[in-house]
């Protein structure tokens, strides 16, 4: 080869030659990181490490002074017929206490007979309230011998409800259902990628070779995370999420190369110019939107939140293992394999040497497109507008138990048992107070005052418990609020416990300080979070994806209309997840119904991940146009040539992807569900309406305006088409180009008129006159 060869091209080029060491180098690499991974084990975000704000500040007082509560537990006891004082009542609860007792699993256990507040104002409900014994995040593990005890109970007395709710055995009831859920998707979204890597390819080797990349890249990367968690906790369902997304980016790399590679076998190149050319053009898109998706990724870490942090740590490094085994073991793979890539060809199916510029299907689509570009831009532009109207009444929130599960779930019945008989009592409001001296008289007329006070605003109900410990000058303050926890009564109760009751009565005591935390009030210091947080992450990702695509395509216009259709694609699926979702509107199609709001964290993580994946296609697209028009093609023939091009691996994976995300959606969990739904639409809609009729029309509209770069920017070029090759290409038996495919001027013998020399020369003639 002669000329200049990009860094995909060079990285390829040494891992075909050394692919012995590529591919050992890769297999020792994935089982170190397993290794270390299994020996270290993952840890995950305890409660307090999800609060932000005031919600926070409390946490961090009870964790310095070694206050972190016990994780809380409750049964009710209810008998539609009997009141408390009935002696069946008397005796269903006293088995109760007894039997829960006898666990010694349990501590501060408060019999509703000898406690204010925990018999109903009905008197046909009691609640009996202990903790657990150990730390809060481990509790699921001890909470079973009580679970049975409860249960012994309520078989003993089939007229009474006799239900359990708390921390533990909500932990307990969510890694024995919903981590089976992740564990069913990930199964599920394996075999899917495969089947349609069959369909696609014809061949069951070339469609393992994209799966097994993409697992060996989740393996890796799962490994390293598990390391990470020790010193940054992470999210119990980061490695689900890191499985699914690696499962998506990796299986697009390695067809976007393998599908390059195939189809210059299949106009006649022997098998190593092939690998060659597919490593500069195809690898260096790999590259591009590697990187573009990780600068879209680290964007979440501004968003000062332990959530996100772990989310940006694991997507990043599954992508850019991904990325970087599409880039070594993949050209070392197909070196080594060569034609034998086909093998287990299926009948019928896809066929891997297709050059896809004779795309008939998407022929037919872009002829009307770019014979009306105007019409095609508005149409397709206005079906966008519309589906993305609704995002403008987006409403977030803190989706509470009730909301995040189907109401038929035994979890969410009793709680909401719980809530209807003791309103507040599910999820009181607990206010954290630091003082010099706990004891003193002033601090405790301070509290007298405050349980007055906050009890006459009519948004708190009784009991309102006081705990104090003196060693520590902490008080502890458990406040049942009106409302049902999520709903604006309580968020309101929230709001005056903090700009009114407090200020009132423990704000007057010199070196009181008071903190309201409790599910309500984190859910509010979370949003709030959220909020301050977004814009300065959608700013920098979309800035760096700009500066990424100008840097890598020295064209301001491609660099602007990247960020635009994506900006649009992303609003476009916002709206379908707020119509479903927030709406109801086709809500049972996935298995739901409108809870009135998406999932607070949703729209910052969906921007990114969507932003990242939608510039994947992107970059992809646009780099076989740009090596077209390079070629000398006028901009609308360039067009023409890269979208057909890509037509058929761009669907490939987009169908992947869709599949992969609309597993999500199967999820018992409501904010999976909307994760699962945006992802796939926007997928959807990217690879069809933005790639396939938005992009070419706009590009079509500006014409050679297209690759407009002011003088004034000297911009480094990341830009390298493939070198031109010194054989002309030998035809063997069934690589032979049909007849009625259009052969694109890319890669002739060297030395040609229409070669790649020529074309350098007059796309440097361009740029010198612009």
């Amino acid at each position: 080869m002669t000329g200049r060869e990009n860094l995909a091209a060079r990285l390829g080029g040494w891992s075909a030659r050394h692919r012995a060491i590529a591919i050992v180098g890769w297999l020792v690499v994935v089982a170190a990181a397993m290794l270390i991974g299994s020996a270290a084990g993952q840890q995950h975000m305890t409660d307090q490490e999800y609060a932000a704000g005031e919600s926070a500040r409390a946490w961090q007082v009870l964790e310095q002074k070694g206050l972190i509560p016990p994780a809380d537990e409750m049964v009710l006891v209810h008998s539609d017929t009997d009141i408390a004082g009935a002696a069946g009542f008397r005796a269903t609860v006293r088995e109760l206490v007894s039997g829960v007792r006898a666990t010694a699993e349990v501590t501060d256990l408060r019999n509703p007979y000898a406690t204010a507040g925990l018999v109903s104002s009905d008197r046909h409900s009691a609640l009996v309230q202990f903790s657990m014994t150990g730390k809060a995040n481990t509790a699921y593990q001890r909470v079973q011998p009580v679970l049975d005890a409860v249960d012994k109970v309520r078989a003993a007395h089939p007229g009474m409800r006799v239900e359990q709710f708390g921390e533990a055995s909500a932990n307990k009831w969510f890694n024995d259902t919903i981590l089976k859920d992740f564990h069913r998707a990930e199964l599920t979204a394996v075999p899917l990628a495969l089947g349609i890597l069959l369909a696609a390819f014809g061949a069951l080797l070339a469609a393992v070779l994209p799966v097994g990349l993409a697992i060996t890249a989740f393996l890796a990367a799962n490994g390293l995370l598990a390391l990470i968690s020790h010193s940054m906790h992470v999210d119990s369902s980061a490695s689900s999420v890191v499985l699914l997304l690696g499962l998506a980016v990796g299986v697009d790399y390695c067809l976007f190369y393998l599908r390059r590679e195939r189809e210059e076998r299949g106009k006649g190149l022997d098998p190593q110019a092939s690998l060659r050319i597919a490593a500069a053009t195809s690898g260096r898109s790999v590259l591009v939107s590697g990187l573009t998706v990780v600068v879209a990724m680290s964007g979440m870490f501004l968003s000062g939140m332990q959530l996100f942090d772990g989310f940006a740590v694991g997507t990043i490094l599954v992508v850019l293992i991904a990325m970087l085994g599409s880039v070594t073991v993949l050209p070392a793979l197909l070196s080594l394999l060569g034609d034998r890539v086909e093998w287990g060809r299926v009948p019928g199916l896809g066929r891997l040497r297709r050059p896809e510029s004779g795309s008939r299907a998407w022929g037919a689509i872009l002829r009307p497109v770019l014979a009306h570009p105007g019409i095609s831009a508005a149409a397709s532009g206005g079906v966008l507008l519309l589906l993305a109207v609704p995002v403008l009444g987006i409403h977030t929130e803190k989706l509470s138990l009730d909301k995040q599960l189907p109401s038929n779930t035994a979890l969410v019945q009793t709680y909401r048992h719980i809530s209807a008989a003791f309103p507040g009592g599910a999820g009181p409001a607990n206010v954290v107070v630091e003082a010099d001296d706990v004891q003193a008289p002033q601090v405790r007329r301070a509290l007298t005052a405050f349980t007055a006070t906050a009890l006459h605003t009519n948004l708190v109900n009784q009991p309102v418990q006081i705990t104090a410990h003196p060693e520590q000058n902490v008080v502890e303050i458990s406040v049942p609020l009106a409302g049902n926890g999520s709903d604006s009564t309580s968020r309101r109760a929230v709001q005056v416990l903090r700009d009114d009751v407090i200020p009132q009565t423990l704000g007057k005591v010199s070196g009181a300080r008071a903190y309201v935390t409790g599910d309500t009030a984190f859910s509010m210091d979370f949003n709030a979070q959220l909020r301050r947080s977004i814009v300065p992450v959608f700013l920098f990702v979309m800035a760096v994806a700009f500066l990424v695509m100008l840097l890598s395509f020295r064209s301001l216009t491609i660099a602007a209309v990247s960020i635009l259709l994506n900006l649009l694609s992303v609003a476009a699926a916002f709206g379908v997840m707020v119509a479903v979702f927030q709406h109801g509107w086709g809500a049972s199609l996935v298995g739901t119904h409108a809870v009135g709001a998406i999932e607070s964290w949703l729209p910052l993580f969906s921007f990114v991940i969507l932003f990242g994946l939608s510039m994947d296609y992107h970059v992809f697209v646009v780099s076989r146009i740009r090596e077209a028009h390079d070629a000398g093609a006028p901009t609308q023939e360039a067009v023409a040539r890269g979208i057909r091009s890509t037509a058929g691996v761009v669907t490939s994976a987009a169908i992947i992807m869709v599949a992969v995300f609309g597993v999500l959606a199967t999820l018992s969990m409501q904010d999976f569900k909307q994760m699962g739904v945006g992802l796939g639409v926007a997928i959807l809609l990217d690879a069809t309406i933005v790639r396939g009729v938005l992009l070419p029309s706009v590009l079509s509209l500006l014409g050679e305006r297209t690759w407009y770069l002011p003088g004034w920017m000297s911009l480094p070029s990341w830009h390298a088409e493939p070198a031109p090759i010194d054989i002309p290409p030998t035809a063997g038996p069934g690589s032979r180009p049909q007849p009625d495919e259009v052969q694109e001027p890319v890669h002739p013998a060297a030395g040609t008129e229409s070669g790649p020399g020529a074309a350098t020369g007059r796309r440097r003639e361009r740029d010198h006159r612009r």
